[in-house]
């Protein structure tokens, strides 16, 4: 089954809207909103983590198991940045948007034009 991205982040961002002011006992999301913003952060970072360590422990000749781990995890971490990202009425379509702008330029080049932080 193959799924248009769009569409999926649009549902997300959907669900995500509608759980803002739901009761965090009846809904993950909900549950993540009423705490204070570290709590998608942590999500993110600890899933990036089991992301990480999926792929070091996955064979060079991956299994199905493997690769289905993998991409469970990594699952995980766009969810969770999703999530964090909703705060800021961000979502998938944005991320997209900056993939396809960064599509075809180097990324050192890309990564030289970036205002430098202070």
């Amino acid at each position: 089954m193959s799924a248009n991205a769009g569409e999926v982040f649009a549902r997300l961002a959907q669900t995500f809207a509608s759980r803002k002011g739901a009761d965090p006992a009846s809904s993950y999301v909900a549950k993540l909103f009423s705490k204070a913003p570290d709590a998608a952060l942590k999500k993110v970072g600890e899933e990036a983590t089991e992301f990480v360590m999926a792929c070091k422990d996955a064979e060079l000749e991956s299994s199905a198991e493997d690769r289905e781990r993998v991409v469970a995890e990594a699952a995980d971490v766009w969810f969770h940045m999703l999530v964090a990202m909703s705060r800021y009425d961000l979502g998938g379509a944005d991320v997209l948007a900056e993939l396809a702008r960064r599509e075809g330029i180097s990324g050192i080049e890309e990564k030289a034009s970036r205002p430098k932080s202070a």
